[in-house]
């Protein structure tokens, strides 16, 4: 049972498990990882093992949120047997579903009685191959170089022919919503693999896109240095302030990339278009709201924010190096202690100090993600202005905090 199915579904990275407790609490419908070898993050995200598997179906399960398993690397002969492995695995487990981008994973997974969602890597762009991919997939993820109005003619096709998925339902069409844009067609790019023998194809990406180039002419032997262009690196995709529109085109999940980036990215990513999502359905979405949802966003990691092609843009807009957040964390300590009937934390100070009035971040693989101001604190049981490396300071958080849990300093970053 999808949780909100009367609405867009808000799908979450989950790299990490701070970062898996930030999109349940955050209030994602679904989650997707990877385990180990055969996904797309393989190497820029910190992925779970096997033995995870349970402990993660059960936390998704205890909050009503699907939990999607990401086998959607090239797989090579000597991959099936491991292909295998983890079919069989995420079966037993209870994973809600697949995503695949390999004929031969989509046999094993319905073989194995799992649902399947087809990868933008497959390049669906017209109904005929999304029909073809029907005999597979309830769901499917379209290219990401489609706009708008070439997803909604799709979704009118799947209702005026009825097209169906293994279940019987009707095929849902997911979409990228917010993050990382590669400059290939639906992610596919052979630069990595050309130039490190690492390839993006199997989760190996060395980014290239992201590095700043010198071009040179051959005749003169002239360099010219691109400046504050890197050409090859698109700014993240942000589609927040027209999901109206993306509502309007039949879209059924919205899917938030970011694997690979921090716990507090997840938490404000999700929080921010749940809310936004809410809104969309209440009647409560105005610009002014779509304003401070913008800024929200921008909190975080980011490369700045374009449309994609879903407006029919032709070019890319590219970005500039390291992050556009409008705010960074500062390492303060870790978690020392936790009283709940008092409901407080404990944590020692091991780095800057910290003092009242101060926007704190916690994270933590069971706690996710806390922010908060402090309005007061205490300093060996005593009230104090702040604290300073060696202390003992204690918190009022009504979450329950762990030794594993770091402490952090929120503070405006210069862009």
């Amino acid at each position: 049972m999808r949780k909100r199915a009367d609405k867009i579904e808000l799908m979450a990275p989950a790299g990490s498990w701070e970062a898996l407790q930030a999109a349940i609490d955050n209030g994602a419908d679904s989650i997707y990882f990877g385990v180990e070898q055969l996904n797309m993050r393989a190497v820029s995200s910190i992925n779970f093992t096997l033995e995870d598997l349970p402990e993660i179906v059960k936390r998704c399960e205890n909050n009503g949120v699907r939990s999607y398993l990401t086998l959607n690397t090239i797989v090579y002969d000597h991959d099936l047997m491991v292909a295998k492995k983890l079919i069989k695995a995420a079966k037993e487990a209870g994973v809600s579903a697949v995503i695949v981008a390999d004929q031969a994973v989509m046999f094993m997974a319905r073989e194995a009685g799992l649902e399947v969602h087809i990868s933008t890597q497959i390049n669906i762009t017209n109904v005929e191959t999304l029909k073809f991919y029907s005999t597979f997939a309830d769901t499917m993820v379209l290219s990401r170089e489609l706009s708008l109005r070439q997803v909604k003619h799709i979704t009118k096709e799947i209702e005026r022919q009825q097209i169906k998925g293994p279940s019987g339902r009707l095929v849902e069409i997911e979409i990228f919503g917010h993050g990382a844009l590669c400059m290939a067609v639906s992610g596919k790019c052979h630069m990595s693999l050309h130039t490190y023998n690492s390839s993006a194809n199997r989760g190996a990406c060395k980014q290239n896109c992201r590095k700043p180039y010198i071009v040179i002419d051959k005749e003169s032997g002239i360099e010219l240095e691109i400046d504050n262009e890197y050409i090859m690196s698109p700014k993240d995709l942000m589609v927040l302030d027209f999901l109206d529109q993306v509502k309007d085109a039949g879209v059924r999940i919205l899917k938030l990339e970011g694997r690979g980036r921090a716990p507090e990215y997840v938490a404000t990513t999700v929080r921010t278009y749940r809310e936004a999502i809410d809104a969309l359905y209440e009647g409560t979405f105005t610009p002014e709201r779509v304003e401070k949802w913008v800024e929200q966003l921008a909190t975080v990691y980011n490369r700045g924010f374009w449309s994609g092609y879903y407006l029919g843009k032709k070019l890319g807009e590219w970005t500039t190096p390291g992050s556009h957040a409008t705010q960074k964390k500062i390492y303060l300590g870790k978690g020392w202690h936790y009283y709940p009937k008092a409901q407080v934390a404990e944590f020692k100070i091991e780095a800057f100090d910290l003092k009242k009035g101060d926007k704190i971040l916690i994270t933590g693989p069971t706690t996710g993600v806390i922010e908060t101001n402090i309005s007061e604190m205490y300093v060996n049981d005593t009230p104090a202005e702040s604290a300073k490396k060696g202390d003992i300071v204690s918190i009022k958080i009504d979450k329950k905090i762990r030794p594993a849990d770091k402490l952090y300093k929120l503070v405006k970053a210069e862009v």
